[in-house]
Formats: structure tokens, C-alpha cells, sequence
């Protein structure tokens, strides 16, 4: 029972509890190693393979290890990516950035037209940051690995668009909203003033 506590520890703190292991073998070390190395990641060695675990956990192996999906509305679930139609990075760079410096300029004449206190615009490292003071703060970014933009609501939080080549605009997979649809919607529920980004 001791040795598989320590395998359980090790599974846990690989290195750090390495060198106090004295009941395991060497070729039980080296396996667990092996295994470790192999999978680049601890978390998908599952306790119930190891052996008994801690009281802590449950003693039903099966439902500690997997989860069900059953609570997961597939309706609510991103669209598959279709890779075929995924933008080549010049075409990305140019609409990305064309949107963000057209939010940029948009959101600069908006925060003069809007008395709000902290009101706030900062670009720089392709990061467009959006300061509502007390009401909040947006950040809209560019990712360029996943082609798409990405922005973090003070109301709707954070949202990752893509390009949709249909409508011509960064569209939220997950609920089909365009980018600038839900900045205009939001930013007229913050500030009490409706805004224009078309």
C-alpha cells in the first residue's frame, strides 16, 4: 500500500518526490518516467491506473476519470472549423487589421461624443484596449495562429471571432454574432449612447 501511495505522489509531483521513493523498484520508476515522458502530460495518467487512491476522491474510478456530456447542450457548441476555407495569414493581417484600426478610429470620435468618466483608448502591440472606467474594459487582439480576433466584453466576456467570407464579417461561432454587431449593442447599453461601426 505504501509503494502505491508513492506512485500516487509521483504521479502528482514527479520530480520533486523522485528521490524519496525508496520501496519502488527502479524499473517501476523508470516505467512511470517512461510513461510520463511519452504522454508529456500528467494529467491524462488517471489515478484509477495506479491503483487505489486517497480517500479524497471517489471511489467510483469510472466517473472520477471521464465526464459525462450529457448536460451539454449541442446546440450551444462552436461550428467545426472548416480548415479549407481558413484565411492564408497575408489575407488574415490585412482584415484584421483593417478592423481593428477602423474600431480603433470609431471608438476615438465615439469616446469624445460620450461623457463617461475614465473613458480611455490605448492601441499598441496590436492590442486595442477599450477603458470605460468604472463601467469596464474591452480588449480586442489579434490571434494570428487560429485566425481570428479576439475580445474580452465587461458584459458578454470573452469571445473569439472568425472571418465568415458569407457576411463579411468576424462572426462568434458559438452564437453566429458579428464582432461589431455586439460592440454596437453593448457599448450603447454601457455608455446610454448609440454607436455607429459599420
Amino acid at each position: 500500500m505504501g509503494s502505491l501511495r508513492q506512485l500516487w505522489l509521483l504521479r502528482r509531483r514527479p520530480f520533486s518526490v523522485w528521490k524519496s521513493l525508496t520501496s519502488i523498484s527502479i524499473s517501476t520508476k523508470n516505467s512511470f518516467l517512461s510513461s510520463y515522458l511519452a504522454n508529456n502530460s500528467l494529467h491524462l495518467l488517471k489515478p484509477c491506473v495506479l491503483g487505489p487512491k486517497p480517500s479524497v476522491y471517489s471511489s467510483n474510478c469510472r466517473s472520477f476519470c471521464s465526464r459525462s456530456n450529457s448536460f451539454i447542450d449541442k446546440s450551444q457548441g462552436p461550428a467545426a472549423i472548416d480548415y479549407h476555407s481558413m484565411l492564408q495569414e497575408d489575407e488574415y493581417q490585412k482584415l484584421a487589421n483593417s478592423t481593428i484600426h477602423d474600431l480603433l478610429e470609431k471608438l476615438e470620435e465615439y469616446g469624445d461624443s460620450v461623457d463617461i468618466d475614465g473613458y480611455d483608448i490605448d492601441y499598441g502591440n496590436e492590442v486595442l484596449t477599450v477603458k470605460l472606467g468604472d463601467l469596464g474594459t474591452y480588449v480586442i487582439n489579434k490571434q494570428t495562429p487560429n485566425r481570428q480576433i479576439w475580445m474580452s466584453s465587461p458584459v458578454s466576456g470573452p469571445s473569439r471571432f472568425d472571418w465568415d467570407q458569407d457576411t463579411q464579417a468576424w462572426v462568434y461561432r458559438r452564437t453566429e454574432a458579428n464582432l461589431v454587431d455586439i460592440l454596437e449593442e453593448e457599448l450603447e447599453q454601457l455608455c446610454g449612447k448609440p454607436i455607429n461601426l459599420s
